[in-house]
């Protein structure tokens, strides 16, 4: 069995070749890491302690392990965790938000990179975010003598539908797994039906709750509103995980919309730090005064646009314009939407309007913002139901609903503030499931 995955990821890999290319050419994507990936090349751990390997395949896999790690460090202070993660924003992140930990790339499914990588980790657990069943990797665990976890577990119906063609061979994997800390009671029976061994599946609820922050005035997010020469009186609108055209739809609300309310600012995070160009480029061209997070570093708020080199002094670019009074930021760094949407009191949820699925919107209605997203958020889907519900979030159809729903919160204040109460309300009553969580991986390192 090993063998023929071997084979077939190779064939993958080859047909596939022509894109990885074009995308490493053109967007910078997998140049790194390649001893880890197909080697299994990954630090070599050299201590003793109990080893709880956590894979995170990207960005919203390594935030949603933070509250998790804080609690071991807290709690279980015996314990090592090492982290890997499959992409490259991931990778950036995992370094910037963990320097106390071992981070690595996953190695690539391929059985002897799996296998060198256990032997070099030599974990007593192998944790697995949200759902990331690699056979080999799996196997190369239990071969070493880990257990396999897989926490804050999802399991769509789409993908369930896919995994159900192939339930034998789902089933001999799901079997190996010692627990499956599923997010909802919906989850866990779509992993008993695939052969999930019933006294392995434990419903938690979702880590993301407890990753939200919801004080507005934590350090962070006072750092970055000082740094942006935000005040008091005005009100934020922020488009953050943001795809192409989210972006070009929030800033022509904020041109209809910011002449009658001067107070009004917008705020851009792109998804992707690939299309920071893009989307400056789009700034460009719309006349309208803006500025990057990036040469903000060592300035006052309210700087130019430019970018930032190593030693964070800001850089003019030539052919771009001093903005001191610009109205529109884009933030072109990776990392540092959690705290930005603590600076919002409008909110727009990007990866909606497109195919991409939705983006997490816990975090601002954490905050107690007027949270907003698209019709297509599938990947959030049990969350977008339960604040659907509880009239905690609304759905826009397209530019125009979005615009009126701006609109509607700078016109009826009292409309925002009770929406974003209802929000934060909401995500108070989920918290806990990071204590679950662990308690449940005491069990399982036993």
């Amino acid at each position: 069995m090993p063998y023929l995955l071997n084979l077939l990821y190779l064939l993958l890999i080859l047909l596939s070749l022509p894109w990885l290319v074009w995308q490493s050419v053109r967007k910078g994507k997998y140049r790194d890491g390649y001893a880890a990936k197909f080697l299994g090349r990954v630090p070599r751990r050299t201590s003793r302690k109990t080893c709880l390997w956590l894979h995170a395949v990207s960005v919203g896999e390594v935030t949603l392990l933070a509250p998790l790690l804080k609690m071991i460090q807290e709690q279980r202070p015996d314990w090592e965790c090492v982290i890997s993660t499959t992409t490259m924003t991931g990778m950036t992140l995992a370094k910037k938000k963990y320097p106390q930990q071992t981070v690595f790339y996953c190695p690539l499914d391929f059985s002897w990179a799996v296998d060198a990588a256990m032997g070099r980790i030599r974990p007593d657990v192998l944790v697995l975010a949200e759902l990331e069943l690699w056979p080999n990797l799996i196997r190369a665990a239990k071969r070493h003598g880990a257990r396999v976890a897989v926490i804050n577990g999802r399991l769509g119906e789409k993908s369930f539908r896919g995994y159900r063609r192939i339930r034998p061979l789902v089933a001999r994997l799901l079997g190996q797994i010692e627990l499956l800390a599923v997010q909802d009671e919906t989850y866990a029976e779509r992993f008993r039906a695939l052969g999930a061994r019933p006294e392995s599946v434990q419903v938690t609820g979702s880590m993301k709750y407890d990753g939200a922050q919801t004080d507005r005035g934590n350090p962070a997010t006072r750092r970055l509103a000082a740094l942006a020469g935000f005040s008091d009186a005005d009100i934020v609108l922020l488009a953050g995980s943001t795809q192409e055209p989210e972006e070009a739809m929030a800033l022509a609300a904020f041109r209809e919309l910011s002449p009658k309310h001067p107070r009004l600012r917008l705020v851009l995070v792109p998804r992707h730090p690939d299309r920071f160009e893009a989307v400056a480029k789009v700034l460009d061209s719309s006349g309208i005064a803006w500025q990057r997070r990036t040469a903000l570093n060592g300035k006052a708020a309210g700087g130019s646009h430019g970018t930032t080199p190593d030693d964070g002094a800001a850089v003019q670019l030539p052919h771009q314009q001093q903005a001191p009074t610009a109205r529109v930021l884009l933030v072109d760094v990776v990392g540092e939407l959690g705290a930005w949407w603590g600076t919002a009191q409008i909110a727009f949820v990007g990866g909606s309007m497109g195919s991409r699925g939705g983006q997490n919107m816990i975090e601002p209605a954490a905050y107690g913002a007027a949270v907003s997203f698209g019709p297509n958020t599938w990947n959030f889907r049990d969350i977008v139901t339960a604040m659907l519900d509880h009239n905690a979030a609304t759905v826009v159809q397209d530019d125009a609903q979005f615009t009126e729903f701006v609109r509607r919160c700078l016109e009826e204040p009292d409309y925002a503030t009770s929406l974003g109460q209802r929000a934060q309300a909401f995500v108070r009553a989920q918290l806990g499931t990071t204590e679950r969580t662990l308690r449940l991986l005491e069990g399982v390192k036993v």
